[in-house]
């Protein structure tokens, strides 16, 4: 009886939650699906039921596919860079060095920083007129003339894969560097008594700790790169000529500049799904990590 009274209370201290749960994500949701069937328009026209047309279209679309492959490809390079810089951070401030707890704090600063800032700081890093990018390559004799980095499709994705992974390196360094932490001094000294090069204590030592946070981190990065949207915004809005233009970015374009509500809710709700994916991926790693698997 008691403990039917307990579940009872905590249901009713849950209540307001889930109210304000089904008022800000349920519903909304619920409208999605159902534009997603009809041709709506974001004005108020349409409505009229059209089934999987629109889910269709969308599959059918080659922008959809640039689109996606654009959005692989920025999510997997940037992650990558932010694993390799991340490790590398985490290895070299699990050292004794002097200033050791400045340099952890310093580090945390791009992650800190708001995305609205960090976009806007990178654009001016990268303005053709006067970009600190474009002084220094100069100076070094690396470029004849200065260049339009964002205002080329060749050089924009590369130069917000770089501006995100800036911001975001230091996460993954940070979930490296507890995982370091947890290793075992008497380990790592007596690695350096039997003669264990950097290499071998690296691999043999280290990794086993590092593979499963790393791939937690990795995974959780992967589900944030795949929505993208803020930082492209800020720097590029998709262009320029549509190449940089991600899922998220043909989500908004799709139901806000073209006014296709019933189009832009099938495309959001295939991006949700690809994204749920990747959750129940990152989902089934909790599970074997909590059981030993990892």
């Amino acid at each position: 009886m008691t403990s039917t009274r307990l579940t009872t209370r905590g249901w009713l201290m849950m209540l307001p939650l889930l109210a304000v749960m089904v008022l800000v994500i349920g519903w909304p949701f619920v409208q999605t699906v159902h534009y997603s069937f009809t041709d709506a328009r974001l004005a108020g026209t349409g409505g009229t039921y059209v089934g999987l047309h629109n889910y269709q279209r969308v599959v059918n679309s080659p922008a959809f596919w640039s689109s996606f492959r654009l959005t692989a490809e920025f999510a997997l390079i940037s992650v990558t860079i932010e694993l390799v810089l991340g490790v590398a951070a985490a290895l070299l401030l699990n050292q004794e060095l002097v200033g050791r707890n400045v340099l952890r704090g310093l580090m945390i600063l791009p992650w800190a920083l708001p995305t609205v800032v960090n976009g806007t700081l990178w654009r001016l890093i990268y303005n053709p007129e006067y970009g600190a990018l474009n002084a220094a390559l100069s100076q070094l004799g690396l470029i004849e003339s200065y260049r339009s980095w964002l205002g080329e499709p060749g050089t924009a994705l590369a130069a917000l894969i770089v501006a995100d992974a800036w911001k975001n390196f230091p996460l993954v360094a940070l979930i490296a560097l507890a995982a370091l932490q947890a290793v075992p001094r008497d380990i790592r000294t007596a690695a350096m008594v039997d003669g264990a090069g950097a290499w071998a204590r690296f691999r043999f030592i280290f990794v086993p700790y590092l593979v499963g946070p790393l791939t937690v981190a990795i995974v959780l990065r992967l589900i944030e790169a795949f929505k993208v949207f803020d930082i492209i915004w800020i720097m590029t809005r998709g262009g320029p000529a549509n190449s940089t233009r991600s899922l998220s970015i043909l989500v908004y374009q799709e139901a806000f500049s073209f006014q296709r509500a019933g189009t832009g809710s099938s495309l959001a709700l295939i991006v949700t799904l690809i994204v749920m994916l990747l959750a129940l991926a990152y989902a089934g790693i909790m599970r074997r990590s909590a059981g030993g698997g990892i």
